[in-house]
């Protein structure tokens, strides 16, 4: 039996996140990778960072896009076209985000990396996972940990699911959550309607998993297929042909620069594919699920609860469709000959994945079990209700979120018009919003935290299962775990204060607004009190004058986060004078923190209080 005080199953990026946040937190971390390279899609070809609002994902997340940066700055000067074509460190080539990934681990004196090993085994008693088992994949030896905490940061739930935490699997119906876009649905992508067919009917269906390829266009660094991959078959690929007779294969309605889009490829057999630039003439490479010809739906239904021998034939039949599409468009005879000319430019490169055959190592597990939490995120979290000026407030949020809702195709059928796949939603747009902390914890089991398989519908998971979105929800759950044992308490009871505290100074976003500047002195608080109800829209306005209606209502909601039943007021006036305030706070507070730490420095001398000044000194006087 081995021991540690964290033991993180799964190298994601969101389980690389869970280690760093623990180990910067003082504890001993272990952490448990099936393959033997970590940082999951993002060092398998997903070299795009799904993030549409850059200022909405802070944290670790920003860590490591500044060090991807910082890495192609060194290697090829500021000025570089590979810098540029990094764009901030948000688009990289799949070896040096693993670079980068190892790098952080290894600075990690309190973290232990086994790669290599796939879990077995988890064990619950009275209710709290104790112990898990994993086997090396190379010897068939078994090892069998015991930790303080876990963290279950696998794509799939393995671990919680193992202990006997109860999960979803598929999709629910319209009925279940009232949501719109669940269960079987027919959707236009292009003008964001339902389409014949759909019916909201629930289903063990889940999104169609794929390969995100790494393709290159430098012949000298290009691995070339000559023959047919393994289990080729060219009627795999034939529906593609009445794609592109029917212009499935053209360009999209709204053309958004850097999401994977070259006007060249349009209305060729290369749209089966969707290209983002990356540096070093590389791309990272989607499959594109918008043509009836998509031929991965289905392949997946025999994939989440199946032996670890059952999965390697998912994994290998996915690879050989992956291949035998490229193959196809480079070679078939009817493909068009310009179309073959054009796909031969793309090539797997020499330089990545050097011991898979240049094939990525992790397959594309869009979506797998959802964890039965404690709260259940929906799409109605996500979207505005009528009246009101932001999506849910959560005053356990633990990160913003901002993608949009994005599910692949759950089945092979097409609408009736011909339009599209059952279960693909493109691209939904939605607001920013808060992730609560109850989505990480299991109903009932205690002992592990989940960043990644966590508690949500079908449709909101759309947008959870993004890497960067991943990795904030990582150094919560990494961090959580630390002051679980920091406090001898369960997960579930981890003081949430001052879990948001902890994420705040690390840089974590927890409340999303338009106009709140990361240097603004009240940054941290504002995102703070915007998970306690401060704000009703996307707009802080914190150098806007604060009235005596609104002091009042913040006075509220502070009297009622610190516990006190005493009633505090301001005069009801337009403006606020600072000595009515600090009179106000002294019947909540014993000390009144120091007007330096709370006044803003461009706001001297005035008798009236400005809003981020409010906001600043009721974060301040928490503490």
């Amino acid at each position: 039996m081995l021991d540690t005080e964290v033991l993180v199953a799964g190298g994601t990026p969101g389980g690389i996140m869970a280690a760093i946040a623990a180990a910067r937190a003082g504890v001993k971390v272990t952490l448990v990778e099936y393959h033997h390279h970590i940082g999951g899609l993002s060092t398998s070809g997903l070299g795009k960072s799904d993030i549409e609002n850059k200022d909405a994902i802070a944290g670790l997340f920003k860590e490591f896009t500044k060090r991807v940066l910082n890495w192609y700055v060194n290697k090829y000067g500021a000025d570089s076209e590979n810098v540029r074509k990094c764009r901030e460190g948000y688009y990289y080539e799949p070896s040096v985000a693993e670079e980068v990934f190892n790098d952080m681990i290894a600075e990690e004196p309190n973290i232990t990396l086994l790669t290599g090993f796939q879990i077995e085994q988890a064990v619950a008693n009275s209710g709290k996972v104790s112990e898990v088992t994993f086997r090396n994949r190379e010897t068939g030896e078994n090892q069998t940990w015991k930790a303080k905490a876990f963290v279950d940061a696998t794509y799939e739930g393995d671990l919680y699911a193992l202990a006997g935490a109860a999960y979803r699997l598929g999709r629910e119906s319209k009925e279940d959550f009232n949501e719109p876009h669940a269960g079987r649905i027919f959707f236009d992508y292009n003008d964001n309607v339902f389409l014949e067919g759909s019916t909201g009917e629930g289903d063990h269906r889940i999104p169609a998993y794929t390969y995100r390829l790494c393709l290159t266009d430098d012949p000298t660094n290009s691995y070339i297929m000559k023959e047919p991959p393994k289990g080729y078959r060219r009627e795999n690929y034939l529906a593609y042909f009445k794609d592109l007779e029917e212009g499935r294969l053209s360009g999209p309605k709204v053309f958004k620069e850097g999401h994977g889009y070259y006007k060249a490829h349009f209305d060729t057999m290369v749209r089966v594919f969707s290209f983002a630039e990356i540096p070093n003439g590389k791309y990272d490479v989607n499959t594109n699920p918008r043509p009836l010809g998509f031929p991965f739906p289905e392949e997946n239904f025999n994939y989440v609860e199946a032996s670890w021998e059952q999965r390697e034939k998912v994994f290998q039949r996915h690879r050989e469709l992956a291949l035998g599409l490229l193959y196809f468009i480079q070679n078939d005879p009817e493909v068009p000959e310009d179309h073959r000319k054009l796909a031969n430019q793309y090539h797997l490169p020499l330089d990545e994945f050097s011991d898979n055959e240049h094939f990525p190592y992790q397959l594309y597990v869009r979506e797998a079990r959802r964890l039965k939490g404690v709260y259940t995120l929906t799409e109605n979290d996500l979207t505005l209700k009528e009246g009101e000026g932001r999506t849910t407030i959560f005053e356990d949020s633990i990160i913003a979120g901002e993608f949009p809702i994005d599910s692949f195709p759950c089945s092979k059928e097409p609408s009736p018009d011909k339009k599209v796949l059952e279960g693909y939603i493109g691209m939904l747009p939605i607001p920013a919003y808060q992730l609560p902390y109850r989505v990480l914890i299991p109903e009932t089991l205690d002992g592990v935290i989940v960043p990644v398989a966590a508690s949500t519908t079908h449709v909101a998971y759309s947008t959870l299962r993004m890497e960067p979105m991943w990795m904030g929800v990582g150094q919560a759950a990494g961090t959580a775990a630390a002051l679980a044992i920091a406090s001898n308490t369960e997960l579930r009871d981890v003081s949430v204060d001052e879990l948001q505290k902890r994420l705040l100074e690390n840089n974590q976003i927890l409340t999303y607004f338009d106009d709140l500047d990361p240097q603004d002195k009240a940054h941290k608080a504002a995102q703070y009190w915007g998970t306690k109800g401060f704000f009703d829209s996307y707009k802080a306005d914190l150098h806007q004058p604060i009235s005596g209606e609104l002091a009042n209502k913040w006075l509220r909601i502070f009297a009622k986060t610190i516990g006190s039943e005493s009633i505090a007021t301001v005069p009801n006036t337009d403006q606020v004078n600072k000595d009515a305030f600090i009179e106000s706070l002294k019947l909540l507070v014993d000390t009144v923190p120091p007007e330096e730490n709370w006044i803003d420095d461009r706001n001297p001398g005035k008798p009236y209080l400005m809003k981020g000044e409010v906001c600043n000194a009721l974060y301040a006087a928490l503490t």
